[in-house]
């Protein structure tokens, strides 16, 4: 019998996991059905897409608004940038 740790974890079966082709990474849906947890391996692309476009809409959403690093860049710090990058071309190219 599987037990279910102090974070809500459990590990299910090899035999289980091998009969429903669920592999490392394999996104699954729980939900509860009758007074049971039932474990569901997602089989649906249109689902598991849609849901990574949402993923990459929210991440998008959340970011700030960059700078170009050609506009408003201390002098110094330009200087700094430009040193560091010959140095890094003139080593790579040895």
């Amino acid at each position: 019998m599987t037990k279910v740790d102090s974070k809500g974890r459990i590990v299910l079966p090899q035999e289980v996991r091998e009969r429903l082709g669920i592999t490392p990474g394999t996104e699954v849906d729980i939900h509860e059905e009758d007074g049971k947890a039932v474990v569901k391996p997602e089989d649906e692309p249109d689902k598991i897409l849609e849901q990574m476009e949402q993923l990459v809409a929210e991440a998008s959403s959340s970011r700030e608004a960059t700078t170009p690093l050609s506009e408003g860049v201390d002098p110094i710090a330009q200087k700094h940038r430009d040193a560091v990058r010959k140095g890094a071309t003139n080593h790579c190219g040895e």
